[in-house]
């Protein structure tokens, strides 16, 4: 197996080309752009996949754009915003504390259904090492499309979040399907490594199976620091530049071309992302995607800003300006 601490330049990949879209345009405009570029499956209940942010959290997509977009994007205007407890202690560890959380956050806009708070369903992993079943909050179920929108940052396990972890991780429920991806020996954090980056992603496959055809995905590549969303405001502080948003049907093809766009920063930009990537083997992730055949590693990528010319990542990020927080 190709060492996954190493990135895997494009040229060396093999297989077809899906589609990714880019915009250097981040804001509720830019994700409705990318959004409606890729959404024609979307219809009937809709369920809004994103990761809502520990209390007080510096770096989760905004939710006032999250509510420009749901209110202005004839798709989204009856969906439901979707999450699951978290298996760490913390201010979404129990229904009631997350409920609290999302008012604090700001996410009591429209309805927000946390799927596992009345129980679990299970859905079957299609070809996994590991797993034949993945047990998700009950309710995911009860939707016909999901709209995955991405927060793309770095993770302290997973090297980098980006499409796969949200729904890997984040549609498995708080307390059985959290422990079977994490859980080892006894260690609520025993799995490590290509372990656990083939474990999201097995879960993930199981959630992406369900919706079939009906999933989209759009990654914000803004206040990007190392460290998860789910670390709040202790997270790391952020010192790789925002670079824009992307979107796909091809979840693989994503959050590849989200990694190429790190890799195709200059070292000062990306040399933090970039460690935290390879420390954690979070390469694995994508390799095991297209091993599961869950998409391409290779893509178009198609510039939403100058009249949809195809594009490199590095003219994608080129003139990226250093990282300043906006408040």
């Amino acid at each position: 197996m190709t060492d996954t601490t190493k990135y895997v330049p494009y040229e060396e990949r093999t297989g077809n080309e899906s589609i990714v879209y880019f915009t250097r345009d981040i804001s509720p405009e830019g994700i409705k752009k990318a959004y409606e570029k890729v959404s024609a499956n979307i219809t009937g209940k809709v369920a809004i996949k994103l990761h809502t942010g520990e209390k007080n959290g510096p770096n989760f997509t905004p939710a006032s754009w999250v509510k420009k977009v749901r209110e202005t994007t004839e798709s989204l205007k009856d969906s439901t915003i979707v999450e699951t407890n978290t298996f760490y202690v913390g201010d979404r560890y129990t229904t009631e504390d997350h409920l609290d959380t999302l008012k604090v956050n700001g996410w009591d806009f429209c309805p927000v259904d946390i799927m596992d708070a009345d129980g679990t369903v299970d859905l079957p992993v299609k070809g996994g090492k590991w797993f034949d079943h993945m047990t998700h909050g009950k309710t995911m179920v009860d939707y016909d499309s999901m709209f995955v929108l991405t927060h793309f940052k770095g993770h302290a396990m997973g090297g980098f979040g980006g499409s796969n972890k949200n729904i890997g991780i984040g549609c498995a429920d708080g307390r059985i399907g959290k422990a079977m991806i994490h859980a080892k020996n006894g260690n609520d954090w025993g799995v490590v490594e290509d372990e656990l980056m083939e474990k999201i992603t097995e879960s993930t496959k199981a959630t992406i199976d369900f919706f079939g055809k009906n999933i989209a995905y759009v990654n914000v590549m803004r206040n990007m620091s190392v460290s998860c969303d789910c670390e709040g405001v202790a997270a790391q502080p952020v010192v790789t530049p925002n670079v824009g948003i992307l979107s796909s049907t091809d979840i693989c093809a994503i959050d590849s071309a989200s990694v190429d766009l790190i890799y195709a920063m200059c070292e000062k930009d990306h040399k933090d992302l970039v460690e935290r990537i390879e420390s954690r083997h979070g390469h694995r992730q994508l390799s095991y995607m297209y091993e599961m055949g869950m998409g391409n590693r290779r893509y178009i990528l198609i510039d939403l800003d100058n009249d949809e010319a195809r594009i490199t990542p590095a003219k994608a990020v080129e003139g990226v300006k250093p990282f300043k927080l906006v408040k």
